[in-house]
C-alpha cells in the first residue's frame, strides 16, 4: 500500500513485510515517510553540544548537553545516580482531557537529567554519549577509546584525532568510515591501511599517498609505484598546511573522475539496502548497521532484531521508533535508555519493566508518568492510555520534534537534515542563536608547518577560517601533530567534524545506472553527482 507524509507530502510504500511488523508492535501504520521519521528521532539526540553549568543538587561547576536557557533541571551524572533523589517522587496522574505529548514534556522539564553521558570514563570530562573511555577530548557516540580526540562514533581506537565511523585503530587522523588501520591519513572507506595519506577505498596497503581501488599494495603513490626514497620524501611534505590542502583538492578532485565507487558498501549481507551494512540479514533502507537482522529503517545500530526506525545503538530486540536505546525487548518511542522491557515511551529510563511515560526511572516496574501502581492497575489503565492515544493519533508515533529537549541546530538532525533558521521557527522548532565573536588572532595566522609551531601556541585563542567561532589547541593535540608531522588545521572542531560528514554519502537512497553494465542500482549516489558507480559484480571484477 502506498500512503501520504502528513510532513512533506511524499508519497511512501508500505509493503506487506511492514504491516506485519506494524501489526507485531500493535501501531497503526506510520504517518510520516522513512526520511521525516529519522529526522524527528535524530532531533533528540545532542552529542557535540556542551555548556558549563552548576549542578541543581550539588551547585558544583559541571560541562552539560543540556543548554541552560532551556529550562531542565540538571544534575552531576553521579548524582544523577545516587540514592540523594528520588524520580518516583515527580509522579502524576494521568490526565485524559490533554495530549500525552503535552503531559509527558512537563514531566521532563520537572525530573532531573544527568548532565552527560560518560559512564566508567577517565580524564574524559568534554566527551558525551562516549562511556567506557580514557583520556578523551570531545569525543562523541563512541566507547572503548583511549587518548582520543575530537571524533565521532569510534570503537576502541587509540591516540586518533579527527575521525568519523572509525573502529580498532590507532594513531588516526581524518580517517571516514575505516577498520584496523595504524597510522593512517586522511583516508576513507579504507580497512587494515598502514603508514599512509590519503587512500580512498584501499584494503591491506601500506606506505601508499594519494591511491584508490588498491588492494594488498605498498610505496605506491597516486597508484603507481615508488621507491621508499620517493614515498618518505612525499610523506615529508605534509607538515606543511598548504601542501596538505592542495593536495587534498588535487585528490579529490581524482576520486571524483578516477575511482570506482561501489553502489554499495557492506559485505556478508543477505537481502539489504542502504549503505555500510556488514553481517546483516534482511536489513532494508539502513545506514551503518552491524550485525543485525529483519530491521528496517536505522541507522548507528548494531545486533538488533526485529526492529524498525532506530537509531543510535542497539543489542536489543522488537523496538520501534527508538532513539539510543540499548539491551532492550519491545519497546516503543523510547529515548537515551538502557535495559527495558515491555515499556513505552520512556525517557532516561533504566533496568525498568512495564513503564509507560516515565523520565529518569531505575530498577522499577509498573509506572505510568512516574508514579507506581499495582500490576492489575498498571494493565488496566494503560489499555485506556492506549485506546485514548490512539483516538487522538498519537499512538505509535515518536515525540513532536517541538518537544525536544534542545535546539534543532544542536542536534544530530541538523548534520543529517540541515534546516534554516527561519524552517526551524515555521515549524515551531527551538533554535540556537550564533555567540558574537570575540576580536581573536585569526587562524591564517598560524605557522604553516609544524616545525616552526611551539608551545606559546597553546595560550591563544584562535578564529575558525569557516565560521569565525573561537577555538583553541590542548597540549595533547599538539603533542600529536608533531609526533606525526602533521599541519595545525585552521578551522574549529566542529567545521572539520561537519567537512568530513559532507564527505559521507547522505542517508538516502536513488535510482541510477551501473556505469559498466547499466544495471539498474540502488545506491546513496545522487544520479548527478559525477562519480563512477559500479554495481556489486563490475566493481569486484575491476577492483579484485
Amino acid at each position: 500500500m502506498q500512503q501520504t507524509c502528513k510532513n512533506c507530502s511524499t508519497i511512501f510504500e508500505i509493503t506487506e513485510i511492514d504491516q506485519e511488523f506494524y501489526q507485531r508492535m500493535a501501531v497503526p501504520t506510520p504517518s510520516l515517510c522513512p526520511k521525516c521519521r529519522t529526522q524527528r528521532r535524530l532531533a533528540f539526540r545532542n552529542d557535540r553540544s556542551l555548556y558549563h553549568t552548576k549542578s541543581a543538587l550539588s551547585k558544583k561547576g559541571i560541562i552539560t548537553m543540556y543548554n541552560p536557557t532551556h529550562g531542565f533541571t540538571v544534575y552531576e551524572q553521579k548524582e544523577w545516580y545516587s540514592d540523594k533523589w528520588n524520580p518516583l517522587d515527580y509522579g502524576r496522574e494521568f490526565d485524559f482531557t490533554r495530549s500525552f505529548f503535552e503531559q509527558f514534556a512537563e514531566l521532563q522539564k520537572q525530573v532531573p537529567r544527568f548532565n552527560v553521558f560518560n559512564l566508567d570514563t577517565e580524564n574524559c570530562e568534554y566527551v558525551n554519549y562516549a562511556p567506557h573511555c580514557k583520556n578523551c577530548y570531545l569525543l562523541f557516540g563512541s566507547w572503548f577509546n583511549e587518548d582520543c580526540l575530537y571524533g565521532q562514533t569510534l570503537n576502541e581506537c587509540k591516540n586518533c584525532v579527527d575521525n568519523l565511523f572509525v573502529d580498532k585503530s590507532e594513531l588516526c587522523y581524518e580517517n571516514i568510515d575505516c577498520n584496523n588501520n595504524y597510522d593512517a591519513k586522511f583516508c576513507q572507506n579504507s580497512n587494515n591501511v598502514i603508514d599512509s595519506y590519503f587512500c580512498f577505498d584501499c584494503q591491506n596497503v601500506q606506505n601508499c599517498i594519494g591511491c584508490w581501488n588498491l588492494r594488498n599494495k605498498s610505496y605506491h603513490v597516486f597508484n603507481k609505484p615508488v621507491s621508499k626514497e620517493k614515498f618518505e620524501e612525499e610523506q615529508q611534505k605534509f607538515a606543511s598546511r598548504k601542501h596538505t590542502e592542495d593536495f587534498k583538492r588535487q585528490f579529490t578532485e581524482l576520486i571524483s573522475k578516477q575511482a570506482i565507487h561501489r553502489d554499495f558498501i557492506g559485505q556478508n549481507n543477505q537481502n539489504v539496502s542502504g549503505n555500510l551494512i556488514f553481517n546483516c540479514k534482511n536489513a532494508k533502507y539502513c545506514f551503518s548497521v552491524y550485525r543485525s537482522e529483519d530491521v528496517a529503517f536505522c541507522g548507528r545500530m548494531m545486533e538488533q532484531k526485529d526492529t524498525y526506525d532506530f537509531d543510535g545503538g542497539g543489542k536489543g530486540e522488537l523496538l520501534y521508533e527508538n532513539m539510543s536505546n540499548d539491551f532492550s525487548y519491545n519497546s516503543i518511542s523510547c529515548t537515551t535508555s538502557e535495559h527495558l522491557n515491555n515499556s513505552h515511551y520512556c525517557d532516561l529510563c533504566f533496568n525498568c519493566q512495564n513503564c509507560f511515560g516515565c523520565v529518569g526511572l531505575r530498577y522499577q516496574k509498573y509506572c505510568i508518568l512516574n508514579k507506581q501502581y499495582s500490576e492489575k492497575d498498571y494493565k488496566e489503565l494503560l489499555a485506556k492510555i492506549i485506546e485514548y492515544m490512539k483516538q487522538t493519533k498519537q499512538w505509535g508515533e515518536f515525540f513532536p520534534v517541538k518537544f525536544s529537549p534542545f535546539a534543532y541546530n544542536e542536534t544530530i538532525a541538523q548534520e543529517y537534515f540541515p534546516i534554516t533558521e527561519e524552517e526551524a521557527n515555521r515549524k515551531g522548532y527551538k533554535w540556537l542563536k550564533e555567540e558574537e565573536i570575540a576580536n581573536i588572532t585569526q587562524a591564517s595566522q598560524i605557522p604553516d608547518s609544524i616545525d616552526k609551531v611551539d608551545n606559546i601556541i597553546l595560550q591563544q585563542i584562535f578564529a575558525c577560517e569557516k565560521c569565525n567561532k573561537n577555538f583553541k589547541l590542548t597540549q595533547q593535540e599538539l603533542a600529536f601533530y608533531k609526533r606525526q608531522n602533521l599541519a595545525i588545521p585552521h578551522l574549529c572542531p566542529n567545521c572539520r567534524h561537519k567537512a568530513r560528514m559532507d564527505m559521507r554519502t547522505p542517508r538516502e537512497l536513488w535510482r541510477r545506472s551501473c556505469y559498466k553494465c547499466n544495471k539498474d542500482l540502488e545506491t546513496s549516489y545522487a544520479p548527478e553527482r559525477p562519480e563512477k558507480v559500479y554495481c556489486e559484480k563490475c566493481y569486484l571484477q575491476e577492483v579484485y
